[in-house]
């Protein structure tokens, strides 16, 4: 890379990081005042922009206007995606979308530590990691030599918390800050969110066998479509080990890349999220917006 091609890369993560704090505080407020069902003056001057600016800024970045994406976030999204954009995980895995391949929309590619690595509690390993900004929120970015480790939003519980719960996924590991570390993962994951092609991204999942399962189930999960707990525990052959899921889908440590926000009750109602059920809504309110506009 010479050095004009370090100074994009430079400014597109700057600029990435100034539009995805703007658009974090956008959705927040509009998830926040969703029931009132607010207008684009409303959002604009909460903002502090006019409402053509932030109506241009906003739909170039999501796909669609303001209003529209609030309707997303309405409680009978989650009704609708179950209805209208259900994944039947069987066909995924029937397309070799399983294993050390490339998943979820075909940019990822991970691989699982070994069952001895998982009894080790992380001894020995050490753990890079860093904060950055996204659209949905401050995210925690932990990562191994292998790739990726951990992707946690901070939005609903705090930084301390956050950095609590991911390290104690890991108790026996080497944990040090490093931007400079980080910035690769950092920038793949940037990139994807602003609809740049940056290559494959790679994960270093550190889970049980059957955690491991679970999450590749979810990977296997297109975006903009859902499935449910029930559909997950079929899919890996344990159809009567919801609970079992549900509790896996909960321990996922790379949020969105490993999209555990897609799975939800049978009903229709969105269950639980770790890292907070505005973000949930969020990721799937952003992610139903960007299929429709490209559709």
């Amino acid at each position: 890379m010479d050095g004009r091609q370090d100074i994009a890369a430079v400014d597109a993560a700057q600029a990435d990081h100034a539009q995805f704090e703007i658009m974090a505080a956008a959705i927040r407020w509009l998830d926040e005042h969703r029931v009132d069902q607010p207008s684009l003056d409303d959002l604009a001057h909460a903002m502090g922009y006019s409402p053509a600016h932030f109506q241009r800024a906003f739909s170039s970045w999501v796909g669609v206007s303001p209003k529209r994406y609030l309707q997303y976030l309405t409680i009978d999204h989650a009704r609708a995606l179950l209805a209208e954009r259900f994944t039947v995980l069987d066909a995924a895995h029937e397309v070799g979308l399983s294993g050390p391949s490339r998943l979820h929309d075909l940019f990822l590619r991970w691989e699982a530590m070994t069952p001895g690595d998982y009894a080790a509690r992380g001894a020995g390993l050490e753990i890079v990691w860093d904060w950055i900004a996204t659209p949905f929120g401050e995210a925690l970015v932990m990562a191994t030599e292998r790739g990726i480790a951990g992707l946690a939003f901070a939005e609903e519980m705090g930084r301390h918390a956050t950095m609590a719960d991911m390290r104690s996924r890991w108790p026996d590991a080497v944990f040090r800050q490093d931007a400079e570390a980080v910035a690769p993962h950092a920038e793949a994951i940037s990139g994807q969110l602003a609809g740049r092609t940056t290559g494959p991204v790679k994960l270093g999942l550190h889970g049980t066998p059957f955690q491991i399962k679970v999450w590749e189930a979810l990977m296997a999960i297109p975006s903009g479509q859902v499935t449910t707990y029930s559909e997950i525990a079929r899919a890996i052959g344990s159809p009567r080990a919801v609970r079992a899921v549900g509790s896996a889908v909960g321990r996922n440590p790379v949020s969105w890349l490993i999209p555990c926000h897609r799975a939800l009750r049978r009903d229709g109602a969105l269950g639980g999220y770790h890292w907070g059920l505005g973000v949930k809504r969020a990721l799937l309110a952003w992610e139903s917006a960007r299929a429709d506009a490209q559709a």
